[in-house]
């Protein structure tokens, strides 16, 4: 049994099956990942004052559902970037107490 494997081994058909790997994934730099992160907020933030100013004025293309809609979006994307913060916040005072 062993002289077969050796056999399989050294034929030329024999080859070693490829690995499939993923490509690697790019990097990111973490100042524009947040200052992206931030401006989408700034973005939801300031569509949600629009709409409202235009509901507000009369507009009848805007309903109060898209009002509503969007300052939801607003609030949930700067929440989620205060408890980011937050993290961050604690991650430092964490990293500087710790002792070396």
């Amino acid at each position: 049994m062993i002289s077969q494997l050796k056999a399989a081994a050294t034929r030329p058909e024999a080859k070693v099956p490829a690995i499939q790997m993923e490509a690697p994934a790019a990097r990111v730099n973490f100042a524009d990942a947040l200052k992206g992160a931030l401006d989408s907020v700034a973005s939801a933030q300031q569509t949600s004052a629009d709409l409202g100013k235009r509901f507000t004025m009369g507009d009848d293309s805007v309903s109060l559902s898209d009002v509503m809609v969007a300052s939801q979006k607003a609030g949930i994307q700067f929440q989620a970037t205060v408890q980011v913060r937050n993290k961050l916040v604690s991650s430092y005072h964490e990293i500087m107490n710790m002792q070396v």
